[in-house]
């Protein structure tokens, strides 16, 4: 398995809100982890609570009896909601800060994936699949019938997210397995790369690269060509 991560402060921005984590080397009990968090909260607030919380994982995971993948990486994220929440307390500054956090193992042929928020996962083979569900307001408007998925990229309220990390417990997490096939990529990364570059766009520069590094830095690139808006974080993983 090979890794490769990247993140990027983009065209628009003053900070870099995002928070990246990966090591094919175990991490605690986990043989692999990969991690996205995308911030939210004001200038200082976003930084932190993004780092805090990929900190927090990672600090929770090395000293965690638990084998099993999902239970671990539930305990971890859990664990991290609630040291964010108690850091926002201690400072009137960092009220109301909270991130996105989308983390994936891969062990025995099987990616397991937990997601809060509209960061996400894809599976790249022959074909591009989003494996995460964007925990956003116009997902859920989406699922009720009232937008397009077309017309979801232009929507106005596109960056409104529904779940997110430090906003309260206990936090409501949602998990995936897949079975994994010889060649496949996983693909982790912020909105700043997915509201730049389309699904079609993402597929089609991860196939035609050489390595999960040519990949991430194309992404990133074509993410701030089409004028990146966002901070642009990409974890590429190769099977």
């Amino acid at each position: 398995m090979r890794i490769y991560s990247v993140t990027d402060i983009g065209r628009r921005r003053s900070s870099n809100q995002d928070f990246i984590y990966a090591s094919e080397q175990p991490v605690g009990n986990l043989p692999n982890l990969m991690i996205v968090a995308d911030g939210m909260g004001g200038h200082n607030a976003g930084d932190l609570a993004s780092r805090y919380t990929v900190e927090s994982m990672i600090e929770y995971l090395g000293q965690a009896q638990e084998e099993r993948p999902i239970p671990l990486l539930s305990e971890s994220i859990h664990y991290a909601n609630d040291r964010v929440i108690e850091k926002a307390a201690t400072d009137q500054s960092l009220e109301g800060m909270g991130t996105t956090v989308v983390a994936a193992v891969i062990r025995d042929g099987y990616l397991y994936v937990a997601n809060v928020g509209d960061s996400r996962l894809y599976l790249i083979d022959e074909t591009i699949s989003q494996i995460t569900k964007d925990h956003s307001l116009v997902e859920e408007m989406i699922r009720m019938g009232e937008l397009k998925r077309k017309d979801a990229r232009t929507h106005p309220d596109k960056n409104v997210i529904t779940r997110a990390i430090g906003v309260k417990s206990p936090v409501r997490i949602d998990f995936f397995d897949v079975k994994l096939e010889e060649g496949d990529r996983i693909l982790l990364c912020s909105d700043g790369l997915t509201n730049m570059v389309e699904d079609s766009g993402i597929w089609k520069i991860v196939r035609n690269s050489d390595s999960p590094k040519e990949a991430a830095q194309h992404l990133v690139n074509e993410a701030n060509k089409n004028g990146g808006k966002d901070n642009i974080s990409v974890v590429l993983a190769e099977v």
